[in-house]
């Protein structure tokens, strides 16, 4: 299966970033790519995080979804879009999600991101308040497109191996990892965090991350990257735009899971997330699948094992 993960530097204005969102999809469509991932913030990176409800879209509704679903079915590709800003429960607050949509053009599954980031940077001169303008979703997700397992992630989530573990008992044969890691986070962690995922849960990994200089004045780290169960990266982007693409062996991911069975030798519980597909999916279960298991409505906590309690929950 060819993949392709897709960077940007994301700006201001929202019909500009779909536009150019539009024109990368087709250029990895045009590789041959069946699966596409879009970076985290694709259709905006605000002057501020409750820049974000300016642009927010319903379920089913709106210019984003309504680009990313043409896209899908135009260039016949599971299409999963990084994030955008769709409306929860809250009235001053977002939810940023990644959908995935089928060749079809319809909407397969969602996953709201769990983890945000609410952080100051050792050197003091950078912090982060994520949760001022998304509320924390509730869900961890998993999803079917062709023969690929997809388990759903969202950046800081990258910093919590316990998610990542979820997912492959749920069944993640490829990690998605859209992003927007900092310049100094991602110079530090990125590359380490992503080759890690892949090394311990014996997974493909793709990450597509903002990369360079954006309007708002941050700076995004770039280097989109794909790696192999064994680590190995097969594609990496620098900085600015680009279309990174590698094939995914399956077959080869089966051996390494026979010949090596870190999974199985797995001696600690950890609850597999039960089946159920999203109600706004419209596809048969042929087609895709998702699986997801409901977290502290509260925390965004992951529930705990039959064994275990899991801390409360408090990006990359």
């Amino acid at each position: 299966m060819k993949v392709a993960a897709i960077q940007m530097v994301s700006g201001i204005d929202r019909d500009r970033n779909l536009a150019a969102a539009e024109r990368l999809i087709a250029e990895a469509a045009a590789t041959g790519a069946r699966l596409v991932l879009l970076p985290e913030n694709f259709p905006l990176m605000g002057q501020r995080e409750e820049d974000k409800l300016t642009i927010a879209e319903a379920d089913g509704s709106g210019p984003i979804q309504t680009m990313l679903s043409r896209a899908a079915r135009q260039h016949q590709i599971w299409l999963a879009a990084g994030t955008y800003p769709a409306r929860g429960d809250s009235a001053t607050r977002v939810r940023a999600r990644l959908s995935i949509y089928s060749p079809q053009g319809m909407l397969t599954a969602h996953y709201d991101k769990l983890h945000l980031f609410d952080v100051q940077l050792p050197d003091g001169r950078e912090s982060y308040l994520e949760s001022r303008g998304i509320e924390p979703g509730l869900a961890v997700v998993t999803a079917r497109a062709d023969e690929a397992e997809l388990g759903c992630s969202i950046c800081y989530d990258l910093r919590f191996p316990e998610l990542y573990r979820q997912l492959v008992t749920a069944g993640a044969t490829v990690l998605l990892v859209p992003a927007a890691f900092t310049a100094t986070t991602g110079a530090a962690h990125w590359h380490t965090l992503l080759r890690a995922r892949a090394i311990e849960n014996q997974c493909f990994v793709i990450a597509a991350n903002q990369g360079g200089s954006h309007e708002n004045g941050r700076a995004t780290y770039g280097h989109s990257v794909i790696y192999d169960p064994w680590g190995e990266c097969l594609a990496e982007a620098g900085t600015g735009e680009a279309v990174i693409t590698a094939e995914l062996d399956f077959a080869s991911q089966r051996e390494l899971r026979q010949r090596f069975p870190v999974l199985a030798h797995q001696r600690i519980a950890v609850q597999a997330a039960p089946s159920a597909v999203i109600p706004d999916a419209s596809v048969s279960a042929k087609t895709a699948s998702t699986k997801t298991a409901a977290a502290s409505p509260n925390t965004g906590a992951m529930p705990a094992s039959p064994t275990h309690s899991a801390p409360s929950g408090d990006r990359s």
